[in-house]
């Protein structure tokens, strides 16, 4: 008994016609001859960090203290003076800022090394030292005293100086300040770097992206030969005076294929390939987006024949006639910028402009028009030819069991993106190996396809008595209606383990996949909706919440038959739909929508709404009361064995298998 309808999650956005899985209802060897010695590596395990260098400016730091700057204190000149007049220092050492004076007269040897400052002596002596004045007796009363005197040279240990002084700690913040700069920069706020691109620029020859790995998309393919083969030749295009469109735009839902269309185009042509989403373009600074597409533009230019990629261009490219805060924002200088750069270079130069959306209904009109996005290349979910040549590209380099069917993982798969279909089969390796198997088996791509749609499985979950009863006749109520409804999906799979948010769930497969659908067959889904609610009343007397959401999609379907498809007998061919105010929401940034009918029109939607479900409910209430025995059995059959197959469904309610 679970919260989701029988349609797949991933065509939320889609046309009810569209089917899909549903999951509807329910609540190394040796090294040679000797011992091997270990690696060593000075400096391939230590890991830079700036603490290093933290621990050595302390260090230098505390060597100077320590060494350098170990001195007796000073005392006052005339006290200095005093000293020579009492015969107490014997011999005066002097240099350019300091005196010192030492209580014996025999001068040691001064040692060689620059490092030590203070000379000695083998015997004890006292030290003196003091700040030098300009006093022209001081001479003649250390000549008067027989104090001897001499000066002494300290360059040493005035580039010692120098270097402790002011080259470390300059060299110390120019390193903090790069680091800092550094990381800024990759945040996006290097105030230095913001008018540079940041687009990933791929060299000419380095893409092995082909055609071949790309499939489920062959008109799409087809669509995109031309700019390859400009770009290989484009002499006789020129010749016969075609002009290439000068760019491509690629429209679709996410995961179909559209970035890797596009590298394949790059390797195809064996081009330069410049790739950067549109939201690099745009920073916190005013003129930073402008910037980067000129720098972008520029660098294009000096490749001459390259592919410049744009992904996500609703980011910088939404129209500007929806802005109603007015003024001259930062995305629409960088789209007024695009939109220069695009009218300013010729498509002759060997520049093509590939660019990718999923939302084409806000891009700015001016983008679109002849001249910059000349062609939109629709690239759509994959058919279920499309699905398996997908499935078969991205199983190339997994083992499969020989069991393996790909064109059945095809047909259950149906309304799937290529991306969804890359991860199932993903999945379906993971659970062989979680399994113990060296092969991928089949039940791997059945559970994996569950997993990925419905949740994880929770068999752990404890239901109570009841809840677990409840829930069985919920996915009978669903299977029955499904099995007596005409033109529905045939049950595959029904469960009453819990996954994801799920009590329980029951999984249709397509038989083919469809693309238009009419009023009984949304009818039709309808009734399968309500299936579950409808049994639970039956066996309880009462509703439970498990319904909730196959409430929520029969009452969607409802309404779009009404407002968007034209099948309600008041407004039989009229479309009562929506359309955007211009008016940003709050919390999501999009336009909100605003309808454009009547307020009586909206009360007899509504009155509509409530009169189609009710009538769709009694019809399956009044189905399901006829079958009441196969009810109960199905039920009984679930609360024993948990999961019942296509097989034995059908062998159960007597259907041919």
């Amino acid at each position: 008994m679970d919260d989701n309808n029988s349609e797949d999650p991933r065509n939320e956005n889609r046309q009810p016609n569209n089917s899909g899985p549903q999951f509807p209802f329910g609540g190394g060897g040796g090294n040679g001859g000797g011992p091997k010695l270990p690696d060593f590596k000075p400096f391939g395990s230590w890991k830079f960090s700036i603490i290093y260098i933290l621990i050595l400016i302390i260090g230098l730091s505390l060597f100077n203290y320590v060494f350098l700057s170990k001195v007796n204190p000073t005392i006052d000149f005339s006290e200095f003076k005093a000293l020579i007049s009492s015969g107490d220092i014997k011999r005066v050492e002097m240099t350019d800022s300091y005196f010192t004076g030492y209580t014996t007269a025999d001068k040691p040897q001064v040692s060689q090394n620059p490092i030590i400052k203070s000379p000695y002596s083998q015997a004890p002596e006292s030290v003196y030292r003091t700040v030098p004045i300009n006093d022209d007796s001081f001479i003649k009363l250390m000549d008067d005293k027989n104090v001897s005197y001499y000066a002494v040279s300290r360059e040493g240990s005035t580039v010692l100086n120098i270097i402790f002084s002011w080259v470390l700690p300059i060299a110390f913040f120019i390193f903090i300040w790069r680091f800092v700069m550094k990381r800024l920069g990759n945040m996006g706020g290097n105030v230095l770097s913001v008018g540079q691109n940041r687009a990933v620029i791929v060299a000419e020859g380095d893409i092995k992206t082909r055609f071949t790995d790309v499939a489920g998309v062959d008109e799409a393919k087809d669509e995109l030969v031309e700019v390859v083969d400009f770009l290989k030749s484009p002499q006789k295009y020129i010749d016969i005076g075609g002009k290439i469109p000068r760019g491509v735009l690629l429209v679709g839902p996410p995961g179909t294929g559209k970035t890797l269309l596009a590298r394949a185009v790059a390797g195809e042509a064996g081009v330069s390939f410049f790739r950067i989403s549109g939201a690099e373009f745009v920073e916190m600074f005013v003129g930073v987006g402008a910037a980067r597409v000129r720098d972008l533009f520029k660098q294009a230019r000096e490749k001459k024949r390259c592919i410049i990629f744009i992904d996500e261009l609703d980011a910088i490219g939404k129209s500007r006639i929806n802005n109603i805060a007015g003024g001259n924002d930062e995305r629409e200088q960088t789209l007024n910028q695009l939109l220069v750069e695009m009218d300013g270079f010729d498509a002759a130069t060997g520049i093509i402009i590939l660019a990718a959306t999923n939302r084409p209904d806000v891009l700015d009109p001016a983008l679109l028009r002849p001249g910059r996005f000349d062609r939109q290349v629709l690239v759509d979910r994959p058919d279920l030819k499309g699905r398996e040549e997908i499935l078969k590209i991205h199983s190339k380099p997994v083992k499969l069991a020989p069991e393996v069917d790909l064109a059945i993982v095809a047909r259950i798969t149906s309304g799937f993106s290529g991306a969804d279909l890359a991860n199932i089969v993903n999945e379906a390796a993971l659970l062989a190996v979680r399994g113990g198997r060296k092969l991928v088996a089949q039940c791997d791509f059945d559970e994996a396809i569950e997993k990925t749609v419905a949740g994880l499985q929770k068999k752990t979950r404890v239901l109570k008595a009841e809840e677990r009863r409840l829930t069985a006749f919920h996915e009978a109520g669903h299977a029955l209606v499904a099995a007596f409804t005409k033109n529905a999906d045939p049950v595959q799979k029904i469960s009453i383990i819990p996954r994801g948010m799920a009590l329980g769930y029951t999984l249709q497969m397509p038989v083919e996949d469809r693309y238009t659908m009419t009023q009984s067959d949304l009818l039709g889904r309808i009734d399968i909706l309500l299936g579950g609610r409808i049994a639970e009343e039956m066996i309880s007397g009462e509703f439970s919440t498990g319904a909730a959401n196959d409430l929520t999609k029969a009452t969607d379907i409802a309404r779009k038959m009404i407002t968007d498809y034209g099948m309600s007998a008041r407004f039989r061919n009229v479309a009562l739909t929506s359309r955007g105010s211009g008016i940003p929401a709050a919390e999501r940034q999009e336009p909100m929508f605003q309808r454009e009918y009547a307020e009586t029109t909206q009360q007899y939607v509504d009155e509509e709404i409530a009169r189609m479900v009710e009538e769709e409910y009694a019809k399956t209430k009044e189905t399901l009361s006829g079958h009441k025995d196969l009810l109960n059995t199905l039920a009984e059959k679930l609360l024993e064995k948990e999961t019942l197959d296509e097989k034995e469904f059908r062998e159960l309610i007597g259907m041919a298998a």
